[in-house]
């Protein structure tokens, strides 16, 4: 089965896609939506099920930073 995943410049998955990613894009969003509101990392860690680094590296753009500049088609298995 193929789907359509987000790419970098570099051809690289990225958001959501990426085989690591443990937040979809929404969730992201919310994240950041909240820490405007200031909630402290400690709370979005725990409401999001990730480590306080993870929320705090996402907010300050050093992950989760990229945009997909285009989409290819990737082969999956059948349970992803």
């Amino acid at each position: 089965m193929k789907r359509m995943v987000g790419v970098n410049d570099l051809g690289l998955r990225v958001g959501e896609d990426h085989v690591n990613a443990r937040l979809t894009n929404s969730e992201v969003d919310l994240l950041l939506t909240l820490r405007d509101e200031g909630m402290s990392y400690r709370e979005l860690a725990e409401k999001f099920d990730i480590s306080k680094s993870g929320a705090r590296k996402i907010c300050k753009g050093q992950t989760r930073c990229q945009c997909a500049t285009r989409y290819k088609a990737v082969h999956v298995a059948d349970g992803e």
